[in-house]
Protein backbone atom coordinates (compact mmCIF):
# COMPACT_ATOMS: atom_id res chain seq x y z
CA UNK A 1 0.00 0.00 0.00
CA UNK A 2 1.62 3.57 -0.57
CA UNK A 3 1.36 5.90 1.52
CA UNK A 4 -0.92 8.41 -0.51
CA UNK A 5 -3.59 5.93 -0.59
CA UNK A 6 -3.28 5.01 3.40
CA UNK A 7 -5.45 7.91 4.44
CA UNK A 8 -7.80 7.07 1.98
CA UNK A 9 -8.24 3.61 3.11
CA UNK A 10 -8.03 4.39 6.14
CA UNK A 11 -10.94 6.64 6.07
CA UNK A 12 -13.08 4.44 4.01
CA UNK A 13 -12.47 1.20 6.45
CA UNK A 14 -13.97 3.62 9.23
CA UNK A 15 -17.90 3.84 10.13
CA UNK A 16 -19.97 6.60 8.91
CA UNK A 17 -20.90 7.22 12.80
CA UNK A 18 -16.94 7.24 13.25
CA UNK A 19 -16.11 9.65 10.35
CA UNK A 20 -18.42 11.82 11.94
CA UNK A 21 -17.08 11.91 14.85
CA UNK A 22 -13.65 12.40 13.58
CA UNK A 23 -14.52 15.35 11.76
CA UNK A 24 -16.18 17.21 14.58
CA UNK A 25 -13.24 16.25 16.53
CA UNK A 26 -11.05 18.14 13.61
CA UNK A 27 -13.12 21.10 13.56
CA UNK A 28 -13.05 21.42 17.19
CA UNK A 29 -9.32 21.25 17.30
CA UNK A 30 -9.22 23.57 13.74
CA UNK A 31 -11.54 26.37 15.76
CA UNK A 32 -9.14 26.10 19.14
CA UNK A 33 -6.50 26.49 16.61
CA UNK A 34 -8.25 29.82 15.18
CA UNK A 35 -9.60 31.02 18.40
CA UNK A 36 -5.97 31.20 20.35
CA UNK A 37 -3.67 32.36 17.45
CA UNK A 38 -5.90 34.56 15.51
CA UNK A 39 -9.13 35.85 17.00
CA UNK A 40 -7.72 36.04 21.24
CA UNK A 41 -5.02 38.02 20.61
CA UNK A 42 -6.89 40.54 18.70
CA UNK A 43 -9.51 41.17 21.57
CA UNK A 44 -6.89 42.07 23.98
CA UNK A 45 -5.29 44.49 21.87
CA UNK A 46 -8.77 45.69 21.38
CA UNK A 47 -9.52 46.12 24.53
CA UNK A 48 -6.04 47.13 25.72
CA UNK A 49 -5.79 49.95 22.75
CA UNK A 50 -7.52 52.73 24.75
CA UNK A 51 -6.02 52.65 27.59
CA UNK A 52 -2.90 52.79 25.62
CA UNK A 53 -4.00 55.65 23.62
CA UNK A 54 -4.64 57.63 26.47
CA UNK A 55 -0.91 57.41 27.83
CA UNK A 56 0.57 57.86 24.54
CA UNK A 57 -1.84 60.83 24.02
CA UNK A 58 -0.71 62.35 27.72
CA UNK A 59 3.09 61.63 26.76
CA UNK A 60 3.27 63.63 23.03
CA UNK A 61 1.48 66.77 25.16
CA UNK A 62 3.92 66.34 27.53
CA UNK A 63 6.80 66.39 24.94
CA UNK A 64 5.13 69.38 22.86
CA UNK A 65 4.85 71.03 26.40
CA UNK A 66 9.04 70.79 26.91
CA UNK A 67 9.59 71.48 22.98
CA UNK A 68 7.43 74.46 23.44
CA UNK A 69 9.61 75.40 26.63
CA UNK A 70 12.79 74.51 25.09
CA UNK A 71 12.18 77.04 22.16
CA UNK A 72 11.35 80.00 24.17
CA UNK A 73 14.55 78.83 26.63
CA UNK A 74 16.60 78.97 22.94
CA UNK A 75 15.37 82.47 21.63
CA UNK A 76 16.23 83.82 25.37
CA UNK A 77 19.62 84.64 25.70
CA UNK A 78 21.69 83.39 28.88
CA UNK A 79 21.00 85.71 32.11
CA UNK A 80 24.05 86.92 33.74
CA UNK A 81 26.35 85.82 36.12
CA UNK A 82 25.12 87.55 39.08
CA UNK A 83 21.49 87.03 38.05
CA UNK A 84 21.77 83.90 37.88
CA UNK A 85 22.97 82.89 40.92
CA UNK A 86 20.54 85.31 42.60
CA UNK A 87 17.69 83.13 40.86
CA UNK A 88 19.59 80.27 42.61
CA UNK A 89 20.09 81.51 45.90
CA UNK A 90 15.83 82.23 45.69
CA UNK A 91 15.15 78.75 44.49
CA UNK A 92 16.71 77.25 47.53
CA UNK A 93 15.13 79.44 49.93
CA UNK A 94 11.79 78.72 48.51
CA UNK A 95 11.70 75.35 47.49
CA UNK A 96 14.46 73.80 49.55
CA UNK A 97 14.51 76.12 52.77
CA UNK A 98 16.16 73.88 55.69
CA UNK A 99 17.07 71.29 54.11
CA UNK A 100 20.03 72.61 51.85
CA UNK A 101 22.92 75.29 52.11
CA UNK A 102 24.35 76.69 48.90
CA UNK A 103 28.05 77.41 48.91
CA UNK A 104 29.94 79.36 46.11
CA UNK A 105 32.88 78.65 44.55
CA UNK A 106 34.07 80.89 41.43
CA UNK A 107 31.64 79.87 38.74
CA UNK A 108 30.73 76.67 40.74
CA UNK A 109 27.65 76.41 42.94
CA UNK A 110 27.38 73.53 45.77
CA UNK A 111 23.98 73.00 47.04
CA UNK A 112 24.25 70.37 49.93
CA UNK A 113 20.97 68.74 50.61
CA UNK A 114 20.05 67.04 54.00
CA UNK A 115 17.15 65.04 54.17
CA UNK A 116 15.63 66.52 51.26
CA UNK A 117 11.88 65.56 50.39
CA UNK A 118 12.18 63.68 46.89
CA UNK A 119 9.20 65.63 45.74
CA UNK A 120 10.25 68.89 46.39
CA UNK A 121 14.20 68.64 44.44
CA UNK A 122 12.53 67.64 41.00
CA UNK A 123 10.13 71.06 41.06
CA UNK A 124 13.39 72.94 42.00
CA UNK A 125 16.02 71.33 39.23
CA UNK A 126 13.01 72.70 36.72
CA UNK A 127 12.68 75.83 38.34
CA UNK A 128 16.41 76.68 38.09
CA UNK A 129 17.01 75.08 34.81
CA UNK A 130 14.07 77.68 33.39
CA UNK A 131 15.03 80.95 35.75
CA UNK A 132 18.42 80.76 36.51
CA UNK A 133 19.27 78.83 33.44
CA UNK A 134 21.88 76.10 35.23
CA UNK A 135 21.83 72.94 34.81
CA UNK A 136 23.71 70.79 37.64
CA UNK A 137 27.21 69.15 35.31
CA UNK A 138 27.57 67.07 39.25
CA UNK A 139 25.50 65.02 41.56
CA UNK A 140 26.04 62.83 44.27
CA UNK A 141 23.27 61.56 46.36
CA UNK A 142 21.84 59.29 48.35
CA UNK A 143 18.52 57.99 49.64
CA UNK A 144 17.89 58.51 53.72
CA UNK A 145 15.36 57.76 55.54
CA UNK A 146 13.97 61.53 55.35
CA UNK A 147 14.36 61.84 51.44
CA UNK A 148 17.70 62.94 49.67
CA UNK A 149 21.31 63.76 50.97
CA UNK A 150 24.16 64.85 49.03
CA UNK A 151 25.66 67.51 46.46
CA UNK A 152 24.71 69.09 43.55
CA UNK A 153 26.90 71.00 41.85
CA UNK A 154 26.25 73.61 39.11
CA UNK A 155 28.45 76.24 36.83
CA UNK A 156 26.97 79.59 36.42
CA UNK A 157 27.35 81.18 33.56
CA UNK A 158 30.65 83.15 32.83
CA UNK A 159 30.87 87.09 32.95
CA UNK A 160 30.98 88.64 29.21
Amino acid sequence: MNLRAAPGAWWGRMAAREQQLVTIMLLVVLAAVVWFAGVAPALRTLRTAPAQIEVLEAQWQSMQALAVQARVMQGRSPPARDEALRELELSVRQRLGGAALMNTTGDRVTVVLKDAAPQLIAPWLSQVRLKARVVATQANLTRTAGGWAGTLVFSLPSPP
